[in-house]
């Protein structure tokens, strides 16, 4: 069976059971330990930059369009069209895994692809190794089983932001309302992101979410912390 999904830059057939698996494997409640991780949020809230929906929504726009969630995206759909290639998967999470800008994020990266692997053995196995960051992890999973890589960005960036908002209406705090409002908001957002990653190479790996950045390293030595990061 087949479903179709139109945005406004593209068409994107999906399968339905690789709808199943996204779903499934982006799923908040997959074991990927996604829930203890903020992504510098923590810190922005405290520090004052996020205090509202408007606020978290204009941070979110940056990470996503400048900052990880672009990245992250690249990285994603590099693994995905190398996943029959191991060395190439090497040399991919090599370079995911060494352009983390702060210890904590790269130890939420590597954490979560551990555990993604783990996982998702029941659906797949790839050549990759161990400590492969939770984007790579994602990409070459969907790759090994056919399943687009336009869709797999698009819900990856999807439960990606998701997550960072499910962490900030915990600590702002903001109600389940006003987080639903900026995910609503951030969709063309993510969309975008998405298209923008179909042609960029590894060279176009990096951004400019510097305050993102800088929040996870002051993260690493706030005083009073719920999150790992």
């Amino acid at each position: 069976m087949m479903t179709t999904i139109t945005t406004d830059s593209d068409q994107i057939m999906t399968t339905l059971p690789a709808l199943l698996h996204l779903m499934a494997w982006l799923s908040p409640a997959f074991p990927t330990g996604g829930f203890a991780y903020s992504h510098g949020l923590e810190w922005a809230v405290e520090a004052g930059d996020i205090k509202d929906g408007d606020s978290l929504r204009e941070w979110l726009t940056d990470v996503v369009t400048n900052g990880s969630g672009r990245s992250d995206t690249i990285l994603l759909r590099h693994a995905h069209r190398a996943v029959s290639d191991p060395e190439a998967l090497r040399d991919i999470v090599s370079l995911a895994s060494a352009i983390a800008p702060a210890r904590e994020r790269r130890d939420e990266a590597l954490n979560q692809g551990r555990a993604f692997q783990l996982a998702v053995a029941p659906w797949t196995s790839t050549h990759l190794p161990e400590d492969a960051p939770y984007a790579v992890a994602v990409g070459a999973a969907a790759g090994s089983q056919n399943i687009s890589e336009d869709d797999t960005a698009v819900a990856y960036l999807q439960a990606f932001t998701t997550s960072l908002i499910s962490a900030a209406v915990r600590l702002v705090p903001l109600g389940q309302t006003a987080g639903l409002k900026v995910l609503a908001a951030l969709e063309t957002t993510i969309l975008a992101t998405a298209s923008e990653t179909k042609t960029a190479t590894l060279d176009d790996v990096g951004g400019c979410a510097f305050r993102s950045d800088l929040a996870a390293m002051r993260h690493e030595t706030q005083y009073t912390r719920l999150f790992r990061s």
